[in-house]
């Protein structure tokens, strides 16, 4: 297209049905920030529908009207799509899988190549919320409170970040959560990471439920969150620019890129004392997205 590059991401999710209806809203979500967190305005989705034998025609008009007021929210159509009836007892209820396609101005430089020692990371908001709503929802610890997913678009926040000229990166930080994401910067910058243990946002609750668990926040999936590097003089712009937004009112500068030997993520923690995060080896969450 003139003066654009296109942008395509793929999704799929499975979820049993009965824990909820709002799959359609969750998964045009996910879809639209893969696109978005690239630099691009998203148009288009394809949706391909695998429904078992025996689901409830009425929670499946819900789940198909609920999905279509989400893109009409966004501003994207669903243009093409596939059904496939599956025998009952093979479908786990039902699949739903998209296709998107945005469009990203020509000249726009987002990428890992574009990090500079001296940038800031920022996030968007408070990590780990999906990963403990998903896992306390399926495992049933018994445990109750009203903490939920973070689930939703970012479109507003990404669209707010493009206002800064020394934007380098994007990622919404789903399978692995910030600390994955922060190793991939490390990786494939050559540059080191170090974050603050005392700005990176966290629930109480959040908190709470991993120190019973044994788990870490910082490597719990996000779903509506977006992780970014910026050049130091503008990191203060875009914080200010976030909390501006009801989606990023809680957002943070958490740490910055330095120059390294070894390409590490080095955590400050609250006493001043360092430690290093290793990278994630097994994902307590089955994947989901």
């Amino acid at each position: 297209m003139s003066g654009t590059d296109g942008v395509g991401t793929k999704l799929k999710l499975a979820m049993q049905l009965g824990r909820h209806d709002t799959i359609g809203i969750d998964l045009v979500a996910m879809c639209v920030n893969d696109i978005v967190v690239a630099g691009a305005e998203p148009l288009y989705l394809s949706l391909n529908v695998f429904i078992e034998e025996g689901l409830e025609v009425a929670r499946l008009e819900r789940i198909v009207a609920a999905l279509a007021e989400a893109a009409r929210t966004v501003g994207v159509r669903v243009v093409a799509g596939d059904t496939k009836v599956l025998r009952r007892g093979e479908g786990g209820g039902l699949y739903l899988a998209t296709t998107g396609v945005g469009v990203r101005a020509r000249g726009l430089c987002l990428g890992m190549e574009h990090i500079r020692a001296g940038d800031r990371i920022v996030v968007s908001g408070p990590v780990g919320d999906h990963g403990i709503a998903v896992l306390l929802a399926r495992e049933q610890f018994g445990l109750r409170g009203d903490l939920v997913s973070d689930a939703g678009s970012v479109l507003p926040l990404t669209r707010a970040a493009l206002e800064c000229d020394a934007l380098r990166f994007m990622r919404d930080p789903t399978r692995g959560g910030l600390a994955t994401v922060c190793h991939e910067l490390a990786h494939q910058s050559g540059l080191g990471v170090r974050l603050q243990q005392t700005s990176v946002p966290v629930r109480d609750a959040v908190q709470s439920v991993c120190d019973m668990l044994g788990y870490d926040p910082l490597y719990l999936a996000c779903e509506g969150r977006v992780v970014a590097v910026v050049g130091a003089a503008q990191a203060q712009q875009l914080l200010a620019c976030w909390q501006l937004l009801p989606e990023g009112a809680q957002a943070a500068i958490i740490g910055s890129i330095e120059e390294a030997r070894n390409p590490q993520v080095v955590m400050v923690t609250e006493l001043g004392g360092e430690r290093l995060l290793d990278e994630l080896e097994d994902d307590p969450l089955p994947r989901i997205c």
